[in-house]
Order: C-alpha cells, then structure tokens, then sequence
C-alpha cells in the first residue's frame, strides 16, 4: 500500500492494523517514497490467540456424576 503523508498521519491506527497482518506501507511525500512500515517480528507474541487452548482438556472421571455411597453421604452429615 502505498499513502501520502498526510493520509498515513489521518488514518494511523487503521494504517498500523493492517501492518500487523503482514502489509508493508510506503509513505509518500508527493509523489516520492520517503519511508516504509513493515510488521516488527523481532518478538515473540506473549499471549496465545482468544480461544486457543493453553492446557490439556479436563478429564472427568465416568463416576463423577454417580449417586453418593451411604458411607460419603455420613462422612458429609447427610442423613
């Protein structure tokens, strides 16, 4: 993409959005290139996407739903 100055300068955020999907931006002055923006990868991102799982998926045991023994239910004080 190519942007005057005066563009860049109206439209920066929108202008550095779509830098960080991977545009290059050539600023003009005029009609004569005078800069350049191109995505930083000089680190790495510190957190994972939304939704990306972090960690294994949660095990529940089959038994976990199964009615309480008359022992676990004295042990809880239910009569």
């Amino acid at each position: 993409m190519r942007l005057t100055i005066h563009k860049a300068k109206t439209h920066l955020s929108r202008v550095l959005h779509q830098v960080e999907q991977g545009e290059e931006v050539t600023i003009l002055r005029g009609t004569r290139p005078v800069a350049k923006i191109v995505p930083f990868s000089g680190y790495a991102k510190s957190r994972p996407p939304v939704g990306q799982l972090t960690s294994p998926p949660l095990q529940i045991p089959e038994d976990a739903f199964a009615p309480l023994t008359k022992k676990e239910m004295a042990e809880w004080g239910i009569r």
